[in-house]
């Protein structure tokens, strides 16, 4: 599988290990940043990650901050990619089969290392359920509203 990865300097070194593990496991991975732990905005990567995945190059994403918060909703400004924070394995395969999330977020300061992998496992080996999801899911990227109503 394709798959994305960026962070902020907190979580560079969490992305790092990560990113080694997922090819480890035989996914083709994109580290999109950043290349050290100097400090950058988490927004500038997120929407980096989310067009990334929006444009087709990646089948799923990786968002990784101090908290996983910042990160994953400057992801989710982005209509084409639902990206859910997550601590914990069955939050990752819920957001897969329930949310057919395409980006999960993770804190390296909330999450370890194992953790972490262990919701990796679980969201990128979980299908989406389908049936009565999909018109749900629809509503997420279609929501009957726009910016002015707000």
């Amino acid at each position: 599988m394709k798959i994305a990865i960026a962070s902020d300097h907190a979580a560079f070194a969490l992305k790092g290990e990560l990113a080694r593990w997922l090819a480890e496991q035989g996914h083709e991975v994109a580290d999109l940043g950043p290349d050290s732990e100097a400090s950058v905005d988490y927004p500038d990567y997120g929407y980096k990650l989310a067009a990334h995945v929006a444009a087709g190059k990646a089948e799923r994403g990786v968002a990784l901050c101090g908290s996983g918060i910042g990160i994953s909703i400057a992801v989710n400004r982005n209509p084409a990619v639902r990206c859910a924070l997550v601590s914990e394995p069955l939050s990752a395969k819920l957001s897969r089969e329930h949310n057919d999330a395409n980006i999960i977020a993770m804190g390296a300061r909330l999450t370890g290392s194992d953790m972490a992998k262990a919701c990796l496992e679980a969201f990128l080996a979980t299908p989406f359920g389908g049936d009565r999801h999909i018109r749900r899911v629809e509503k997420l990227s279609n929501p009957p509203f726009s910016r002015e109503e707000a």
